[in-house]
């Protein structure tokens, strides 16, 4: 019986951990190792001492779900995050001194790190009032503790009136003492924040209420009793088949898909938050512990440095990400689902960094020869390292891989921001989209078809007043926050308009997303015949840069875009002019 319900806790099925700073595989274990005898690296748990982290807390006294002798959960993931940019050749050296600075603690690791100036906050001057109801030994009877982390613990709690009366909950404790810096307090205002705003969807635990008293900030919600993904995969040997992955993956991107297309980017998706309702081999999973979450609006790049190590994105540690940061999380977490090894490792930090940032995960060990072409495409298209690149939550469950699990497929915010582009486009930019549109292949028609079914056109046209309502048929409280409806404002040309399928799907495609596809190249060369016939025009380089909105010095680099027979734009051309040049990657390439 448990709740994952603070930062850096687990109440499970089993056992109780601190995930504040757990322990990592060990020097000796090889990066690709599967997961096998239901145990993740159980070296680590005899050589903790080689590995800069300290050991699990007190065991639960609820009885283990494990054979005897394994141990629970060796390898917990660590959770950082930080707004240092970290230096070379060793990234993860100020990611500490950071996490010091956030949770308030003078004094430097053992080993060698930066520390920010100015680290520490004169506490008297924070104001850790918020708003909340004070009458909470009124409303629930605690229980027992069930898990402890440096923020706080987590208890069994039972209603004692209203509509949750003998219902038991999860209640997270929060001290007040432990939040010595401003931001601090900001993570437990805006996870509850986002908790109440987001609760609904059917993968989402389940926010009751929020209190607080002079020493603990106290979070209600959902008990769930099943203990969590990771859990569950050490208890199947390692790692799921592949049809079980599939229920799995299916749930996680229905509701990422959901807090995304709401402004919220979670930022620390990895097995261990996930969790079962209950003990049942098919019981829903909820996703749960938004503290390292944030609103994001649909134009906007997020610059901070979040997550857990193994699961973060390339762009993340480049600082500057959006929600597809999440997606590439998910792909790890199904590479693990799938082969039960970690796609990104090291012995330490900095070498996870470097490992991410490299993005090349094996795909040839056992059990990867072994392992369906759609998976592995799957898994692929969400490891790429070109954020653009990868596909979205909504775009993912209508991969060939998941199409027999029957999903339901949710608005995807993407499909605004990409015919926002499009109406403002110039009349050539759009003939070149017609032209890629007419070239297609069935399995971006499904995705398609379903984000314009979800429109509700009428008679086969759909206008900005559609998309008006589609949006609005989704609104909640976050993404109010997270202001998502003002992108309407940028379709306004759309306003005395109507896009019947075939502009719809002009509109609606990414050549990025599209060239991550093994079969780009007949694509994008049935797409330039179709061009040819109806489009393709002369077009000189100064009006060609004027259509990218480039400046003089990218006139060298255009002239090779066009024919020089007869002033048209040739296939190089065709396929560059899909992208787009910024000014500065146009002078990177003409020196």
């Amino acid at each position: 019986m448990g709740q994952c319900c603070s930062r850096g806790v687990y109440a499970g099925g089993s056992t109780v951990f601190d995930r504040s700073n757990p322990p990592l595989p060990p020097p000796e274990t090889p990066p690709a190792t599967p997961l096998t005898n239901g145990t993740v690296a159980v070296d680590a748990v005899n050589s903790a001492k080689a590995t800069p982290a300290t050991s699990f807390s007190d065991t639960s006294p609820w009885q283990t779900t494990y054979p005897a002798g394994l141990p629970p959960s060796p390898a917990r993931t660590p959770r950082k995050r930080f707004k240092f940019p970290f230096p070379p050749p060793s990234p993860a050296r100020p990611i500490i001194s950071a996490i010091l600075k956030r949770q308030g603690q003078p004094k430097p690791p053992k080993e060698g790190t930066i520390l920010e100036e100015n680290g520490g906050e004169d506490e008297g001057n924070l104001d850790k009032n918020f708003g909340y109801p004070k009458n909470f030994p009124a409303k629930y009877e605690l229980g027992k503790e069930v898990g402890r982390g440096h923020f706080g613990h987590t208890c069994w709690a039972k209603g004692k009136k209203g509509e949750l009366k003998n219902q038991p909950v999860a209640v997270k404790i929060i001290s007040k003492a432990k939040m010595t810096t401003a931001i601090s307090i900001e993570d437990v205002r805006r996870e509850v924040t986002i908790l109440k705003a987001l609760s609904g969807h059917k993968n989402l635990v389940k926010f009751y209420d929020a209190f607080e008293d002079a020493n603990n900030v106290y979070v209600v919600m959902e008990l769930c009793e099943g203990g969590e993904l990771l859990d569950r995969i050490l208890s199947r040997g390692g790692r799921y088949t592949e049809e079980d992955a599939k229920t799995i993956v299916a749930q996680i991107l229905s509701v990422v898909a959901y807090c995304h297309l709401q402004g919220v980017v979670h930022r620390d998706l990895k097995p261990e938050n996930f969790l079962f309702t209950t003990k049942s081999e098919d019981a829903p999973m909820k996703v749960i512990d938004f503290g390292l979450s944030d609103f994001i609006r649909p134009d906007q790049r997020l610059n901070d440095i979040v997550g857990s190590a193994y699961y973060v994105a390339p762009e993340v540690l480049h600082r500057s990400y959006s929600v597809e940061a999440d997606m590439w999380s998910v792909g790890v977490i199904t590479y693990i689902l799938l082969c039960g090894s970690r796609p990104f490792w090291a012995r330490t930090e900095s070498g996870i960094f470097r490992s991410v940032l490299r993005a090349d995960p094996n795909f040839d060990d056992a059990p990867w020869p072994g392992v369906s072409a759609e998976a592995k495409d799957f898994v692929r298209r969400l490891l790429n390292k070109d954020h653009r690149k990868r596909m979205t939550a909504a775009q993912a469950l209508t991969h060939p891989w998941l199409q027999v699990e029957n999903c339901d497929v949710p608005l995807d915010i993407l499909i605004y921001k990409l015919v926002k582009s499009y109406v403002r486009a110039t009349p050539l930019k759009r003939a070149a989209f017609m032209a890629l549109s007419k070239a297609l292949t069935e399995d971006e028609l499904i995705y398609l078809r379903a984000q314009f079914s979800l429109l509700e056109p009428k008679n086969g046209l759909v206008s900005l007043d559609n998309f008006r309502k589609a949006l609005t048929k989704n609104v909640t409280d976050a993404m109010k926050e997270s202001r998502v409806t003002d992108i309407l404002n940028l379709m306004e040309p759309l306003y005395y308009k109507y896009m019947d399928f075939e502009e719809f799907c002009a509109a609606a495609i990414s050549t990025y997303q599209l060239e991550a596809l093994e079969g780009w190249e007949n694509i994008a060369n049935t797409a330039f015949q179709y061009f040819e016939e109806d489009g393709n025009r002369c077009v000189s380089v100064a009006e060609l840069a004027q259509e990218l909105n480039l400046g003089p010095s990218a006139h060298s680099l255009l002239k090779d875009w066009i024919r020089s027979s007869d002033g048209r734009l040739s296939f190089l051309g065709y396929t560059k002019f899909l992208h787009g040049v910024t000014i500065r990657s146009s002078n990177t390439r003409h020196q």
